[in-house]
């Protein structure tokens, strides 16, 4: 086959659909683009709503917006910048890149990342919505208790964040899962670990920090919004509560967050400086080993934003050292990146520019973070502008700079034309000075007392010329930002046509065509290091000859390989779906529960549910085959089965990935439970304690009988036997089906009155979260069980059944870790 007809035809294999069915395009390149626009408009709204805050602030006694005007305009700003922006653009990057980066045709899971998208998507429009009608949120991004209860926010502006935000994060934790397994399983063979580039690296960690990050906040979302709408007291003190524990919950996501958002930036950086630099990176298995520490750091933070609060001086000497330390793993790839450009060549073209402004302003926000990692310090700061110009200098030197780097970096990649090198520094030099105008100068009005969060101030106090200097510091970048965008819009569609790899990359993106087709490369190579262009100069001409794995299209099968997790073997073949129209539609049904619990719609909440239920199994129905697949040759003499018989395939990472977030938001439930516990006065009163209730003992001995039968059923001597295993799953469902009832019964008459006291309302959420993971079991056992019955099952496809089993033994582990704490006040007050 030549060359031209081997495009054509997987051309239209992986083409996305045309007109008003475009919304149901999977391709992970149109996805990613779809996040990067998104963010990007979400970003406008967000430097609109920042200049409104410096128009206020530039002068004293202001009168252009009112307090409730400016409160409100203060928290979308940080909401959009932190929760829409931030993270979906540097998921979009991700979602665009790493499939190209690992010699890939697609991610793990493409409608998935649809979904995820949807989210997104309709989450912010929320959250938007709610500001252009004047009901947007105004108890600041971070939503602190009381100022967010019912009591001093009520009607629905607090919820529409709840709400948004939660939407939204729901978007994060499918794209983390998403990329986690895609990293993991589906590399170009020869793509070892050690071989993976460095962008993959960052990314893989920055996914599981999403994963175990983001169901904290998720979890403080629900419990506060379950407070506003029925009274259950989760932060009321009178009645057994604690405020602290949103702070908890909110800076257990927050601080990670930093870092969430800083490695997948810190990725580009480590892609384009060796590119700039003309020799591969200093110290490679440093920076793997610097990451991967950072992110086991960052969970050890959360406190160092909570000194004032009263904590014990231990335990803020504890997180002082902690958060000095994290320095460290930074300092790791600082030097490294410091030493490839001491030890190349480099060229200052546009993205360099970028990557310069960024050394110079993120260092200097990690100074200032040293300085408030000192408690001492931190309680004169705390509260001030000096902490809101640190978070700027880190976050935007971070992340923003980088970015821009980026987007000049790899805009010819994905437009096939060149940006303007003259309009490009006229643009970093406005962002630049203008940045460090606005900000530096919060630095001094900080340290004068200027207080954070205030639209006004008296004009006798000293601040006037520097915040005056600061708001015109802002404007410049805001002109700085327009010129980019100008450069990027003319030039992406009217620039000059950029040749193939036009920085002289190492890295298998560059081994495309520019603009890339929609299934990125006619062929997958084997790879020999970390820099394959670098290594195989010809590289790009072998895969487009079909001199490659996958070589040759069969039918309308969309197909990439997967590989073993350390040696990057391959193991078997992956046919991905095609487009559908599911992901939008299960968006919408999701979105609809979700308004239905802002408007206090609850009796249309179970219709949304279930709508989406109904889509998603839909969805799931459509995969699967119901013939054993046979070894094929993929090229190279290698010989491989499909997905379906592999008992590493993608539906089975993607499951043990979610139930990671899964356990890491009963984890956070069960710190609530054992925070309020430890804190709060009287907690719990023994006149509440109920004991000798037979129903939760019923339904555990149901969880752990469901789980034992699933596990059988997944056995292969069962599952070659569709009829057996699909009665094994069926009484599994059964039994799941019957725990919930019993719980759910316990939760109602068992525990005492989750309005008047914070224990009964903390026993109610452990007792509902086992509910509806059991019943969520029940499904997912009939479901398989079904499919069994119609030969989707035998002792060679067993995915589906391990995964009812993985499934329903997390269900009983659960369960009893909540008999458990339920327990513990009853048997230690007996004692």
């Amino acid at each position: 086959m030549t060359p031209l007809a081997r495009h054509r035809r997987f051309a239209r294999i992986w083409a996305d659909p045309p007109g008003w069915r475009a919304l149901g395009a999977v391709n992970h390149s149109t996805i990613g683009l779809r996040f990067i626009a998104t963010s990007l408009v979400f970003f406008l709204v967000g430097g609109v709503l920042a200049m409104l805050i410096r128009a206020q602030l530039a002068s004293p006694d202001a009168a252009f917006l009112d307090a409730e005007q400016y409160q409100q305009v203060f928290t979308m700003h940080g909401t959009v910048m932190m929760f829409l922006f931030a993270i979906p653009m540097l998921e979009g990057f991700a979602l665009y890149l790493l499939p190209k980066m690992l010699g890939a045709r697609d991610l793990a899971y493409p409608r998935l990342g649809a979904y995820a998208y949807w989210c997104y998507l309709f989450g912010g429009l929320i959250l938007l919505g709610a500001l252009f009608m004047g009901a947007a949120p105004a108890g600041g991004w971070f939503m602190y208790t009381p100022l967010a209860s019912s009591t001093y926010s009520p009607g629905i502006n607090a919820d529409v964040w709840l709400i948004g935000v939660t939407f939204a994060e729901i978007s994060a934790i499918c794209g983390a899962v998403e990329l986690v397994a895609t990293i993991l399983s589906q590399r170009t063979p020869g793509m070892s670990l050690a071989r993976m580039p460095l962008f993959a690296w960052y990314v893989l960690v920055t996914a599981s920090m999403i994963l175990i990050g983001f169901p904290p906040l998720i979890l403080g979302s629900i419990l506060l919004e379950v407070e506003r709408a029925f009274d259950w007291p989760f932060f009321d003190v009178a009645r057994g509560g604690d405020p602290l524990l949103w702070q908890h919950l909110f800076w257990m996501f927050g601080h990670p967050e930093v870092y969430i958002i800083f490695l997948p930036a810190a990725g580009m950086i480590s892609t384009m400086m060796p590119t700039m630099a003309r020799r591969p990176l200093v110290g490679h298995e440093w920076i793997v080993g610097s990451i991967v520490v950072m992110g086991f750091l960052s969970f050890g933070l959360w406190v160092h934003h909570m000194f004032t609060v009263g904590i014990p001086h231990l335990a803020q000497a504890f997180f002082s050292a902690a958060s000095m330390l994290v320095t460290l793993p930074t300092a790791v790839q600082l030097f490294a990146w410091l030493g490839t450009l001491w030890a190349g060549r480099p060229v200052w073209r546009l993205p360099m520019l970028y990557l310069g402004g960024f050394l110079f302003v993120f260092v200097a926000g990690g100074l200032t973070g040293v300085m408030l990692a000192f408690a001492p310090f931190n309680w004169q700061a705390h509260d001030t502008h000096f902490v809101v110009a640190h978070l700027h200098y880190v976050l935007v030197g971070g992340m923003v700079f980088p970015l821009l780097a980026a987007v000049y970096y790899w805009m010819p990649h994905a437009t096939g034309r060149m940006p303007s090198e003259q309009l490009g520094k006229w643009a970093f030099w406005m962002i630049f000075i203008g940045f460090n105008m606005a900000f530096w100068m919060m630095h001094l009005t900080g340290l004068l007392g200027m207080p954070r969060r205030i639209e006004t101030y008296p004009g006798d106090v000293g601040w006037n010329g520097l915040n005056l200097l600061s708001s015109i510091g802002s404007f410049v970048m805001a002109v700085g930002v327009a010129l980019l965008l100008l450069d990027l819009f003319v030039h992406a569609r009217a620039g000059r046509l950029a040749p193939r790899n036009p920085w002289g990359a190492g890295t298998l993106e560059w081994a495309m065509a520019t603009p890339p087709p929609t299934y990125n490369i006619a062929s997958q190579p084997r790879v020999q290091g970390r820099e394959p262009l670098w290594d195989a100069p010809g590289l790009p001409a072998d895969l487009a000859g079909g001199r490659g794995y996958l070589a040759e299209p069969r039918g309308r099968l969309r197909e990439t390989l997967a590989v073993s997790l350390m040696s990057g073997e391959p193991t078997h073949v992956v046919h991905l779906p095609g487009p559908s129209l599911l992901p939008f539609c299960a968006a919408l049904a999701t979105g609809a529960a979700f308004l239905a619990v802002l408007f206090k719609l609850y009796w249309l909440v179970p219709a949304g549910v279930a709508a989406a239920l109904v889509l998603f199994l839909v969805w799931a129905w459509q995969g699967g085959t119901r013939s054993d697949p046979e070894p094929r040759d993929v090229g190279g003499g290698v010989s491989l089965v499909s997905h379906h018989a592999s008992l590493q395939a993608p539906g089975w990472r993607g499951t043990v990935f979610a139930l990671v977030a899964d356990a890491t938001l009963l984890a956070a439930l069960l710190f609530g439970y054992a925070f309020l516990w430890t804190v709060a006065p009287g907690w719990p009163p023994p006149e509440f304690l109920a004991v000798g209730n037979p129903l939760p003992w019923l339904a555990m001995a149901c969880l752990v009988a469901s789980a034992w039968l699933a596990w059988r059923a997944a056995r292969p001597s069962c599952a070659g036997s569709p009829l057996q295993a699909s009665w094994r799953l069926c009484v599994s469902a059964l039994l799941s089906l019957a725990a919930a009832a019993l719980l759910f019964g316990y939760v109602r008459t068992g525990l005492p009155d989750p309005t008047v006291h914070a224990y009964g309302a903390a026993c109610a959420a452990l007792g509902l979260y086992v509910v509806i993971h059991a019943s969520t079991g029940a499904l997912i056992a009939g479901f398989v069980a079904l499919r069994a019955r119609k030969g989707f099952v035998s002792a060679a496809r067993r995915l589906e059944p391990r995964v009812a089993a993985l499934w329903q033994g997390y269900c009983a582990g659960a369960g009893l870790v909540v008999l458990l704490a339920w327990y513990l006040p009853v048997w230690g007050i007996a004692a």
